[in-house]
């Protein structure tokens, strides 16, 4: 049963957007993620909730329920981050607008057409999140855990909601070849423009002549084509289920932690593994 999780993630005043000193590369490959998220997210909510009167009183319109408000959770969440990124960089403003443009467009296309994007872009996420899971010590160590706590909360929803908007689209009569071109765009847009704006706000905290950012760049790059695109390539099969994969082995306990009350997660790193 999805559940939303609402945490809100409190940036003190001196908030270091370049939000990890041992690693500053992930805070800005992580900040070119956020400054789409924005617009990833509603595109997402809103096909999902015009799908809804195709589902009826079923099973599967509770869970587009619930998964449209777990991504409308992280919506909020990644605006109060970026509104802190974008005062700091002129160059994310700028982005910004390329992304309000891009995805004006493609909130115009018929509802098959955009629920198959949105099951292109959660199956992305997905890739993100499996490939992140036994990588996050290493990746976010020494860094600034809200931040931090902000994409590995995300990344863990987006492990757990991963087969909705599939079955949304098929279920709102979507077919595979709409789902695919879904895909396809969703690996263009996400991967194209956070390569784009993590060079920029690499340039930008003047890391872009560092020999060890371009390493680290290439080396996460080639490693998430490689896993990740593996992964993928898998769910365009027609014959794949989002839900055939295995769940994150951290990242999916790690949400048990959360503290309903409190509207906390426990400080990562998770304390217990599937097995």
């Amino acid at each position: 049963m999805l559940a939303a999780r609402p945490v809100r993630f409190e940036y003190p005043d001196d908030f270091e957007v370049v939000w990890s000193r041992r690693n500053p590369e992930i805070a800005c490959v992580a900040n070119a993620v956020s400054l789409s998220m924005p617009y990833v997210e509603p595109l997402v909510v809103r096909a999902t909730r015009d799908a809804l009167a195709a589902l009826g009183d079923t099973a599967l319109a509770g869970r587009a329920r619930a998964y449209a408000a777990q991504e409308a959770n992280h919506l909020g969440q990644h605006r109060r981050l970026n509104e802190r990124i974008t005062a700091r960089h002129r160059t994310a403003r700028l982005l910004e607008r390329v992304l309000r443009s891009t995805y004006a467009g493609l909130e115009r296309q018929r509802l098959s057409s955009r629920t198959g994007l949105a099951a292109g872009f959660e199956t992305v996420a997905f890739a993100a999140a499996r490939w992140v899971d036994p990588r996050a010590d290493r990746l976010f160590a020494g860094a600034d855990p809200v931040p931090a706590g902000l994409f590995l909360w995300h990344l863990a929803e987006e492990a757990e909601h991963r087969g909705v908007a599939y079955d949304v689209h098929r279920a709102a009569g979507g077919t595979h070849r709409s789902y695919l071109a879904g895909l396809i765009v969703a690996f263009v847009l996400l991967g194209g423009f956070t390569l784009l704006a993590s060079l920029a706000l690499l340039a930008a905290a003047g890391r872009w002549w560092r020999p060890v950012a371009w390493w680290r760049l290439a080396s996460w790059s080639l490693s998430f084509l490689f896993h990740g695109g593996g992964l993928i390539a898998v769910s365009a099969l027609a014959s794949h289920h989002p839900d055939d994969f295995d769940d994150p082995a951290r990242l999916s306990v790690w949400l048990d932690d959360y503290d309903a009350e409190r509207r906390t997660l426990a400080p990562w790193p998770a304390h217990r593994a599937r097995r």
